[in-house]
């Protein structure tokens, strides 16, 4: 029997693989649908528009606010604004596919307002050591937006009791078997 499609929320903070986690998902796991956020910051190197994120323009996404288009948007890290679109989401679970949702804490927050039969997941990493690591070694940023995104962080840490469930990134592809264990789904081999 085919389990009921379902949303699942997965945050974590800053640095911790979300990301890496939601690709391998998406590229591994067909039966999960990987919703794209809407975001007004530029891409970065390597981003493809439509599969990574859709980036618009500060006007697009207040016409997206306006019209009721979004699950939920915030603010993040002070910068730019990230939003889940709707009608994606709908169209997927009417499509019978699980659902996975790859967003910040504050957008973690807002959908348990708007979906609260959703799974809750937050992603850890295996320490502060190697999550500072990561964020380093990405080079993405430069030290004055790694210290504001670690400051965050810290905060983000905190707020791991309000998920149902923890997952920690030691490795991409166990969280990802974890995660998608946690959704009710088979794994890669169809068990």
């Amino acid at each position: 029997m085919t389990p009921s499609p379902t949303v699942t929320v997965l945050a974590g903070p800053t640095a911790v693989g979300k990301g890496t986690v939601s690709t391998y998902v998406r590229d591994h796991y067909p039966q999960v649908w990987l919703s794209v956020s809407a975001t007004t910051r530029a891409p970065r190197p390597g981003e493809v528009e439509g599969v990574h994120y859709y980036f618009v323009s500060d006007d697009e996404f207040d016409a997206m606010i306006e019209r009721h288009d979004l699950l939920e948007w915030a603010v993040v890290h002070n910068l730019h604004r990230y939003g889940t679109p709707r009608h994606t989401v709908d169209e997927a679970l009417a499509a019978g596919r699980s659902v996975l949702l790859e967003i910040d804490l504050q957008g973690a927050r807002s959908i348990r307002q708007t979906l609260p039969d959703a799974r809750f997941v937050f992603l850890a990493p295996p320490s502060w050591e190697e999550m500072v690591q990561r964020l380093v070694g990405r080079g993405t940023e430069t030290p004055e937006q790694q210290q504001r995104r670690l400051e965050t962080a810290k905060l983000e840490l905190a707020a791991r009791s309000e998920f149902d469930h923890t997952v920690v990134n030691d490795t991409v592809e166990r969280a990802a078997a974890e995660l998608v264990a946690l959704m009710g789904l088979p794994d890669e081999q169809g068990r």
